[in-house]
């Protein structure tokens, strides 16, 4: 740290408070992810507009995220990671009160999705400047604190969201919801300025070009499959995300004849070599897309099938939330280092049954009753979640040559993003069609939603079940070999949102 005078507890004081500022910044991306996704409705009721708005307020700020976090990392690496870090925390503060004072659903979605680029500066530079701040044991401790935090973060966002919107202070209703984060983002600007410089050795470039051909690409496909809404995606939709694959097929090709040239792509064309990482990038899309549509999923259902206020839809995650964070701890500190990789296919599996036990919850629940065995089996669901998450980022990692970690990581970051996207589009279209069947047919609100409910949680297991497939083709690469050369990019590491 930049201390000038002191005693070395002062300096190592403020080394923990530093860390802190970091985890805040940290935890503010899971928070506000979380926050919005239960306070969506009464922000659709309030804003009034289309009804797809629900799943844009969320996805607005997970794509750019996930497109732009490795161009973040490389930021960092190039005009140093404390300086991108405070000016992604100072844009995360100001577009999130643009969130709070939107006058339209379209100002805020458009606002959401200067947060998420704004996160994606923020997130990358947070392993850097931790390692440049600790060495050995204590480097090993400030690392080993982001899991509990992000715990506390999965427990306690979608709970805040409820609180702080049913209780309407000021009259701020679910504007309370980004506000929140302004405190925040002063405490940890307050403490940048001390942090200690860190940017990489060998300066990357740029790939302007990538980047731009991979946020096309996925917001092509992403973009009909949310619109399309109650009516389905139609041919002018096709036709979109055929024009999006294309876009992404580009993408590939551009980052191979970047790599023959010399330069330094967005991704280490190396990694395709075999299919243990695309696999492992498959298994990200398909888990992540069934955990964060689901959550959203839940949250409608309760506020607009069954009726019930915001608290209660906040209230209905906690199970979910608390058995994965309690389960991510015991696979991380006991689970993973005995079974290894075999913990994976442990918590698909009892996520598999989670999913199942709420199908059943839902078939035998009455319309306009709050079912309450639904908490039991979302805490199922939780704590499959938690037993997979630990074991598959140290299993896609593991196997990784040494100079590919940094692309590596950063890409399993941007596409788990961009599964909770892509899970947000589908899930919730197939939920939102399927409930507009259900009333065009004759059936009240409540038993349409525990239809449509019912079947969005039938896909979902269909999706953990390829889940499981894509996972177990994970452990075929062989060994990598042992020496390689050092990355040039350290900052990225994954995600928690």
């Amino acid at each position: 740290m930049e201390i000038r005078e002191g005693s070395v507890g002062a300096a190592y004081r403020f080394r923990g408070l530093a860390l802190g500022a970091l985890l805040v910044a940290e935890a503010m991306n899971l928070l506000d992810a979380t926050i919005v996704q239960v306070a969506a409705p009464v922000i659709h009721t309030d804003l009034g507009g289309a009804e797809t708005d629900i799943q844009w307020f969320s996805a607005a700020y997970t794509l750019p995220f996930a497109m732009l976090l490795v161009m973040g990392g490389r930021l960092g690496d190039m005009v140093g990671r404390r300086r991108v870090f405070a000016v992604g925390v100072a844009g995360f503060a100001l577009a999130s009160l643009s969130c709070a004072l939107a006058p339209g659903a379209g100002a805020l979605i458009a606002a959401r999705a200067v947060q998420g680029a704004a996160a994606a500066l923020i997130i990358p530079q947070t392993i850097g400047l931790i390692r440049a701040m600790f060495d050995g044991a204590e480097l090993a401790k400030a690392m080993g604190s982001i899991g509990p935090v992000m715990g506390l973060a999965a427990i306690c966002g979608p709970v805040l969201g409820a609180v702080l919107t049913h209780a309407d202070l000021f009259g701020s209703s679910w504007r309370s919801v980004f506000l929140v984060n302004l405190p925040l983002a002063a405490v940890v600007l307050a403490v940048v300025p001390r942090m200690r410089e860190d940017r990489a050795e060998a300066r990357p470039r740029l790939d302007l070009l990538g980047t731009v051909l991979a946020i096309a690409g996925a917001g092509l496909v992403v973009h009909p499959l949310i619109q399309s809404g109650t009516a389905g995606v139609r041919a002018g939709g096709w036709a979109e995300m055929g024009a999006g694959a294309v876009v992404l097929v580009a993408f590939g090709l551009q980052q191979r004849y970047a790599a023959r040239r010399g330069g330094r792509p967005l991704v280490e064309p190396s990694l395709f070599r075999d299919r243990g990482f695309p696999a492992a990038l498959a298994t990200s899309t398909l888990f992540f897309a069934v955990m964060n549509g689901l959550m959203l999923v839940v949250v409608v259902q309760v506020q607009v099938g069954l009726g019930d206020d915001v608290l209660t839809a906040g209230l209905t995650l906690l199970p979910w939330s608390c058995g994965m964070a309690i389960s991510s701890w015991v696979s991380g500190t006991r689970l993973v280092p005995r079974y290894g990789s075999r913990m994976m296919f442990a918590g698909l599996a009892v996520m598999l049954a989670g999913l199942l036990a709420t199908v059943a919850v839902y078939a035998g629940a009455r319309p306009g009753a709050y079912p309450w065995a639904l908490l039991g089996a979302l805490g199922l669901c939780g704590i499959g979640n938690g037993l997979f998450t630990v074991p598959f980022f140290t299993t896609a990692l593991t196997r990784v040559r040494p100079h590919e970690t940094g692309s590596a990581a950063g890409l399993l970051n941007a596409v788990q993003q961009f599964g909770g996207t892509l899970g947000i589009a589908l899930l919730g279209t197939v939920f939102f069609r399927s409930l507009a069947t259900g009333s065009r047919a004759g059936r009240g609100s409540g038993a349409a939603s525990l239809h449509a409910v019912g079947l969005t949680f039938w896909l979902a297991a269909g999706l953990l079940v390829a889940t499981i497939v894509t996972a177990a083709l994970m452990r075929t690469r062989e060994a990598p070999p042992e020496r390689e050369p050092e990355p040039e990019n350290r900052s990225a590491a994954p995600a928690h949102g």
